[in-house]
């Protein structure tokens, strides 16, 4: 299962979509939290909802103030991204929301020429507005995360620290691949970060080290332990960093944060 980069570019721009096709990895908690990372290091950042369960818009927004969606942008060509962004209440963090009719998209873009290429066309116009961009992939290899991977420089990869930890992998890399291949020669795997890890357990140490034989120095060095606090935090549309600034989540998603701007 190898892992293969292109050289790295020097690119300013760090448009960051968090991917994998496993449901339950952690991966809008991530999304929302290294998003709020980054903004606490004052860098503007913008969160894309591509999720139509919506989880990471739940986390910032008030739902009744959802009036358009990045659903509307992608099908609609008289409306710009920037019609749709919120302020979240975090400074220096702004919000593109979800609505669960993101899963008819597929079937409403089928057949479209660009349809791989619909949020890179629609980041480019506000991309200059912002710092930093991270973007909340589906549970999914489909139009979804393909367009994300389009409009992306680099690929964070949460996987849980559980028995079927690397299954479906394979897959993901195939499309990081074709990806590069052609729509994206410059997409670049940023590493992978072990979620929902529970050190007390030799299963869980086992677990970790077997991600570390298939990614080697891709994996982060801070790993995200299970934390009530971290599940918490959503429904008080909070990041880890407001809801409980002290707690164990906070500390690790800051240090997953460092080591994101270190790479980039």
């Amino acid at each position: 299962m190898a892992v293969l980069d292109p050289s790295p570019q020097n690119k300013a721009d760090m448009v960051i979509s968090i991917a994998n096709q496993k449901g339950g990895v952690g991966k809008t908690t991530t999304a929302i939290n290294l998003a709020a990372a980054l903004a606490l290091r004052n860098k503007r950042t913008l969160l894309i909802d591509l999720d139509p369960q919506a989880n990471s818009t739940m986390s910032y927004l008030d739902m009744t103030t959802v009036e358009r969606s990045v659903y509307d942008v992608l099908t609609d060509r008289t409306l710009a991204l920037a019609d749709v962004i919120q302020p979240a209440s975090q400074p220096n963090l702004w919000v593109a929301p979800s609505r669960i009719a993101l899963a008819k998209l597929e079937a409403r873009l089928v057949g479209e020429i660009d349809a791989h290429y619909k949020l890179k066309d629609l980041l480019a116009a506000v991309q200059a507005d912002y710092d930093a961009v991270v973007i909340d992939c589906p549970p999914a290899l489909g139009l979804l995360t393909v367009n994300a991977l389009v409009a992306s420089t680099h690929l964070l990869i949460p996987i849980q620290s559980s028995y079927f930890a690397l299954e479906g992998t394979d897959d993901l890399l195939e499309t990081i691949e074709k990806v590069r291949s052609r729509a994206n020669p410059n997409l670049r795997i940023l590493g992978v970060v072990i979620t929902m890890h529970d050190r007390r357990t030799a299963l869980a140490r086992d677990i970790r080290n077997q991600i570390d034989k298939v990614f080697g120095d891709k994996v982060f060095r801070t790993v995200i332990t299970k934390s009530v606090r971290l599940e918490e935090s959503p429904a008080y549309k909070e990041s880890i960093f407001k809801f409980a600034p002290d707690s164990s989540g906070a500390t690790e998603y800051y240090r997953l944060c460092e080591e994101v701007m270190d790479r980039v």
